[in-house]
C-alpha cells in the first residue's frame, strides 16, 4: 500500500488554521498555501537519490553531493499552480508538466480538459501537486497518465486530504507516496472535504 506522511509541524498548524478560516483574505490564503507547500516539498525531497560530487571551494578541493536523476513537477490545474514554485525553489532544474482535470459536479468524477505528455524521455520521478485530495479520482487519472509515460516513482503533495481519498489511492495506486498537510474527517454529501478550507482554486484566484 502507498505510504501516506502527515506533517507534523506548528509552523503547518498555524498556517492551516489561516486556510481554514472562511475570512481570510486571498492574499493571505496564497501565502499560507505557499508556506505549507514548501514544508511538504522539503518532506517529499529529503530521500532524493543523491551522488558524490567533487568540487573544488575557495580554500580547497571538497566532496559534496547532488541530486540523481530527472524529476518533473506535475500541478493539476487550476489550484495546483499555487504550490509549483516551492517545488522549484528547492529543485531549480525541475521539469513543470500541466495535467487539467475538473470535477463533474453532478458525479463528482473527473473529466479530463487537458494533458501534453511528452511521448517518450520520461522524468525518474515526478511530484504531483494538488491542494485537496477527496475523492481521489483526480490523483488516480493523473497517476495513470504518469505511469503510461514511463515514470518509475511518484510522489503526491496535497495540503488537506479526506481518508476516502488516501484508501482510494492507496488501492489503485499502491507505488504512489502521498504527503498531506493534513488529514481531514471525510466527505460530506457533496464530496467536499470536512472540515476543510471550501474550494481551494476560488479561494487562491479570487473567483
Amino acid at each position: 500500500m502507498a505510504d501516506v506522511i502527515t506533517l507534523r509541524h506548528a509552523v503547518a498548524d498555524h498556517h492551516l488554521t489561516y486556510l481554514r478560516d472562511r475570512d481570510t483574505p486571498p492574499p493571505r490564503f496564497r501565502q499560507s498555501v505557499r508556506v505549507l507547500a514548501t514544508l511538504l516539498a522539503a518532506e517529499a525531497t529529503k530521500d532524493l537519490p543523491a551522488v558524490e560530487a567533487t568540487i573544488s571551494t575557495p580554500l580547497e578541493q571538497t566532496q559534496g553531493r547532488i541530486l540523481a536523476g530527472r524529476s518533473v513537477v506535475v500541478p493539476i490545474l487550476r489550484a495546483g499552480l499555487a504550490m509549483v514554485d516551492p517545488l522549484l525553489n528547492l529543485i531549480p532544474d525541475c521539469e513543470v508538466r500541466h495535467l487539467g482535470l475538473y470535477r463533474d459536479e453532478q458525479t463528482a468524477n473527473p473529466v479530463w480538459y487537458y494533458e501534453k505528455l511528452p511521448g517518450d524521455n520520461p522524468a525518474d520521478r515526478a511530484f504531483l501537486l494538488d491542494p485537496m485530495l477527496a475523492t481521489g479520482g483526480s490523483a488516480v487519472e493523473a497517476v495513470k497518465l504518469l505511469l503510461q509515460w514511463g515514470v518509475r516513482e511518484i510522489r503526491m503533495l496535497a495540503i488537506l486530504a479526506a481518508p476516502e481519498g488516501v484508501r482510494r489511492v492507496q488501492f489503485e495506486s499502491p507505488r504512489v507516496q502521498v504527503f498531506v498537510g493534513a488529514l481531514d474527517r471525510g466527505l460530506n454529501d457533496q464530496k467536499f472535504i470536512v472540515p476543510g478550507l471550501g474550494d481551494a482554486g476560488d479561494r487562491i484566484f479570487n473567483t
